[in-house]
């Protein structure tokens, strides 16, 4: 996986912990309002607005980007000769499968920053 792809994961991994520590019951009101009435809490919402819109422009390039590979790679195997290398039709399906899933990371990426 390549560098970009694997920040998107690491991304969508600490988004589905946030959402998931967000719904933990035993943590009561006044510890939650202590924290985000907190100087650090405070400071990320000061520059929140403009690092969502990078972020969501930034899920949105990746998404795209996913799309063409995946155009890319679907019209693929109808050309491929299967004399001469027994191994095309595989690499491209590894190829395809690689681009579906940065195109499930980026969206759902995306769909949960939202």
């Amino acid at each position: 996986m390549s560098l970009q792809w694997t920040a998107v994961a690491t991304f969508l991994y600490a988004e589905v912990f946030a959402v998931l520590l967000l719904c933990v019951p035993f943590i009561s009101a006044t510890r939650w309002q202590k924290i985000f009435r907190s100087r650090l809490v405070r400071a990320v919402v000061t520059y929140g607005n403009t690092f969502f819109v990078v972020l969501i422009v930034i899920l949105i390039l990746l998404l795209i980007d996913a799309v063409r590979e995946i155009r890319k790679y679907d019209e693929v195997p109808e050309k491929v000769s299967l004399q001469h290398s027994p191994g095309a039709l595989e690499h491209v399906h590894m190829k395809l499968f690689r681009a579906q899933r940065n195109l499930y990371l980026a969206g759902f990426a995306l769909l949960l920053s939202l």
